[in-house]
């Protein structure tokens, strides 16, 4: 009788385990299908405005485009002050 006694602990830690690593991964889970929820209604909105405003296509690439080169000046001169 000794011997179930430790093993019933065991498997009650083991238990407790599971049901914490589970409550862990679906909290995980449940955030993602946030994110991605989030991410699928911005794109759809981006969709149904570009279908509106033709131009706004055109303006966007064009704010990407000047946004990727004030980007990589701020990384030049980042590594300039770096190397000083």
């Amino acid at each position: 009788m000794a011997e179930s006694e430790p093993q019933e602990g065991n498997y009650d830690n083991s238990r407790n385990n599971v049901e914490e690593n589970f409550e862990k991964d679906m909290k995980k889970i449940l955030e993602e299908m946030e994110r991605l929820t989030v991410r699928a209604a911005w794109t759809a909105y981006d969709c149904v405005s570009i279908q509106a405003n033709p131009d706004l296509l055109s303006t966007m690439q064009d704010l990407e485009d000047a946004y990727l080169m004030c980007r990589e000046k701020i990384e030049k001169k980042w590594q300039e002050v770096l190397m000083e």
